[in-house]
């Protein structure tokens, strides 16, 4: 005889609902010279937005020091960081320094290419998009970056001057006075606009 257990169906329906329920993650690196407000917002922000953040140092897991000689004390290293990959996004801050170490890194552009293969978020503020042209990342799509760097940019890409450009799976952003809108449009495309907005209006913004 067939019995019906209202109670079973109602624990199952919740073990279905949490176990298919999984938390965005995001990678945001950090190197010797990168823009502090950029980095440290951007994961700020993420984390509130409830994402699964990883800070990672480009050349290991010591302070960094950044371009206004904040130090940083990343999570780990970027290779330590990789071999817990994939993640749903990989976040470049600016800093002119900073940015040309992205750009020198052939780790970084390999897993920023794997990153752009599988069709995952590829993010980059300030200077940071330099470093997605050095690597071959997002050629021929809108972007924005920070004033006077668009000369670096507009042979390969579609320039704008928007506070932030999303063009598929690429985020830019302009600067340290972005930041926050870089990240909460990070947090949207990534959980959705009613937790972005949330955040926003916890952040007073």
């Amino acid at each position: 005889m067939f019995r019906f257990s209202f109670r079973k169906l109602i624990v199952g329906f919740s073990r279905f609902n949490y176990s298919n329920m999984s938390t965005k993650s995001a990678l945001v690196l950090v190197a010797e010279g990168s823009e502090e407000m950029e980095c440290i917002i951007s994961v700020d922000v993420l984390r509130r937005g409830g994402v699964d953040v990883t800070l990672a140092g480009l050349k290991g897991n010591e302070p960094t020091k950044c371009s206004r000689d904040v130090v940083i004390v990343p999570d780990k290293s970027m290779e330590e960081a990789i071999k817990c990959g994939p993640y749903d996004a990989i976040v470049l801050p600016g800093g002119l320094e900073g940015s040309k170490s992205f750009a020198a890194s052939s780790t970084l552009g390999n897993l920023l290419k794997e990153q752009e293969k599988c069709g995952k978020i590829v993010a980059a503020i300030c200077a940071a998009p330099t470093a997605l042209k050095a690597h071959g990342i997002g050629l021929g799509k809108r972007v924005t970056c920070y004033p006077g760097l668009e000369k670096e940019l507009v042979d390969s890409y579609k320039y704008s001057e928007d506070k932030v450009v999303v063009d598929g799976n690429i985020i830019t952003s302009r600067g340290p006075g972005t930041a926050f809108d870089f990240g909460l449009t990070l947090v949207e495309q990534l959980v959705g606009s009613d937790t972005s907005t949330s955040v926003k209006k916890g952040l007073l913004l």
